[in-house]
């Protein structure tokens, strides 16, 4: 079996010295044991690879566009909003397998691990449906089987306008299926990950409440049967405003009065919350998927890490609109959203751990929780979800323990990460993922082509 030996690693039980880790065939770790003498393939630091638990890959073309006013003089999600509508018209499927492949690549580059895609563009322009109905599903699983990345699949359920039930609006008629057609999708992106490893797993994403009836939201939630279930909530003011004068409640309050939510479910952005939804919804077991550099860029809100935590809610970190991939820079903007809020510092450390520790220990369990995929911690059992920092960075040189992550996470970046493995796959060596040059001529050549269109 292959061993991948380190000076230092996070295991599940802490920081150990001179840890071998063997990966069985499957690529599930086999062992983990400390004291052991150097063998196998050899790092500086080894810790797990987390999981990105929210990400729209298309969404990764449009970076870098959308950095101007609207013609009102003020701009907001609803205008980034309905660019992002006229952008999504010119994608045809192999354009988004690109660009899939592309952003997938950056993730593990960045020492991701997984990508749970939360995947709503499902038709052709004007609503058609493809021949075949999962034919977008099946280009993200075709960007996972050559970038290697872990993959949850989470199909979207898009239905309405909002919550008076209006028609998708033009920009909109490429996500939407009433139940029964996005049954048969949903069946059909399971087979379509037929063709992956054994670690990818299938789940469902009820869009919104604005997008979903209430009807048919425990239906949806019923296709993804022992596997998890992803929701936009709480994000902006409006949908706020939008979704209590329509059912007479906030989102949060109504998703706790009335749906079956438990540890199963990653509640996405919830930017929105006041102080009894937070405590309540961190008593479900639910998981916060949070995605600060999106939240921030969009003008979302700031999530209440530090109430969420005290009351023992999960986190999860994702990248959402991927205007910029980076792993360390998402736990860095949450941490420091807290502290510009409160006016604080080490707003989410604890007495035992240190800022670093927490966010990055919460984000690798709750990361895993959402993903359903078996990941998480350097432990037995677990996926071969791996990550190497380059011990002779000079901010990582003489740290130990707790210090590492603090040192990476707040003074690094993502440079440091030197070897990413996913489900025991070598996908990055010396910082760049192994097909890095072929992905990206792809990705470029599709920009072009976009770029000329638009």
């Amino acid at each position: 079996m292959p061993t991948i030996w380190s000076k230092q690693a996070l295991t599940a039980e802490g920081w150990q010295r001179d840890v071998a880790v063997e990966l069985d065939a499957a690529g599930r770790i086999a062992s983990v044991t400390a004291g052991q003498p150097a063998s196998g393939e050899r790092v500086e630091i080894l810790l797990p690879a987390p999981v990105n638990a929210h990400s729209h890959a298309f969404q990764r073309a449009m970076a870098g566009l959308t950095e101007r006013r609207g013609p009102s003089g003020s701009d907001s999600f609803w205008t980034w909003r309905q660019l992002m509508f006229r952008f999504l018209d010119q994608l045809t499927p192999d354009h988004v397998e690109a660009i899939a492949a592309f952003v997938q690549m950056e993730m593990l580059e960045a020492g991701y691990g997984t990508n749970v895609e939360f995947h709503y563009l499902h038709h052709q322009p004007g609503g058609v449906p493809y021949d075949a109905l999962a034919e977008m599903s099946g280009r993200i699983a075709a960007a996972a089987a050559e970038t290697g990345i872990g993959l949850t699949l989470l199909p979207v359920h898009y239905q309405y306008g909002g919550c008076d039930k209006r028609e998708l609006g033009p920009g909109q008629i490429r996500f939407g299926n009433d139940p029964e057609r996005f049954a048969r999708l949903h069946e059909g992106a399971g087979k379509a990950l037929a063709g992956l490893p054994g670690d990818s797993v299938l789940g469902v994403a009820p869009h919104s409440l604005r997008a979903v009836g209430r009807e048919d939201l425990a239906g949806t939630a019923k296709l993804a049967g022992e596997g998890p279930v992803h929701m936009h909530l709480a994000e902006q003011v409006a949908e706020v405003e939008e979704v209590e004068a329509a059912w007479g409640k906030r989102p949060v309050e109504w998703v706790l009065d009335q749906a079956d939510v438990d540890g199963r479910w990653c509640m996405i952005h919830c930017t929105q919350m006041q102080p009894h939804e937070t405590e309540g919804l961190a008593a479900t077991g639910a998981v916060a998927g949070l995605c600060p550099i999106t939240e921030s860029s969009l003008g979302d809100g700031i999530f209440d890490g530090v109430r969420w935590f005290d009351a023992g809610g999960k986190i999860a970190i994702g990248s959402d609109s991927n205007i910029r991939i980076s792993l360390t820079e998402e736990l860095r903007t949450l941490e420091y959203s807290q502290r510009l809020r409160d006016r604080s510092r080490a707003a989410l450390a604890s007495g035992e751990k240190s800022t670093g520790r927490r966010v990055f220990e919460a984000m690798v369990d709750g990361g895993a929780q959402a993903a359903g995929r078996g990941t998480g911690g350097i432990a037995e059992g677990s996926w071969g979800d791996l990550l190497a920092l380059d011990g002779k960075a000079v901010d990582l040189q003489g740290r130990e323990g707790d210090a590492i992550l603090d040192a990476y996470i707040f003074a690094g970046d993502d440079r440091m990460v030197s070897r990413v493995w996913a489900a025991g796959r070598p996908v990055v060596e010396g910082g760049r993922h192994v097909k890095h040059a072929e992905i990206r001529d792809r990705y470029a050549a599709t920009m072009a082509k976009l770029s000329a269109a638009l």
